[in-house]
């Protein structure tokens, strides 16, 4: 890995593991044949990754999660018993 690359790619993305995880997913893209986004001198798909992000070609989004209320449905009664399944006279 290339150090000036890495330290270039922390300027734009400063949280090292979202950088991490970014690079990471980027990086195996290129290995499975995605093309790169800019020329670069080396074969090292990592490094390709982290000069993408410097030069700014590759950025990420952080979505914001839906909250979701799972009680909202729920009542303070007992819960009811499921019915008892009918043995089959072929299983006895």
């Amino acid at each position: 890995m290339n150090n000036s690359y890495l330290e270039r790619a922390k300027k734009v993305i400063t949280d090292p593991q979202i950088l991490s995880i970014v690079a990471g997913k980027r990086a195996r893209q290129l290995a499975g044949g995605k093309r790169p986004m800019l020329k670069c001198d080396t074969a090292n798909h990592l490094d390709v990754a982290l000069l993408e992000i410097a030069e700014g070609k590759l950025y990420y989004t952080q979505g914001e999660k839906e909250k979701i209320d799972i009680f909202a449905g729920a009542t303070a009664s007992p819960a009811k018993k499921a019915p008892k399944a009918k043995k089959d006279k072929s299983e006895e």
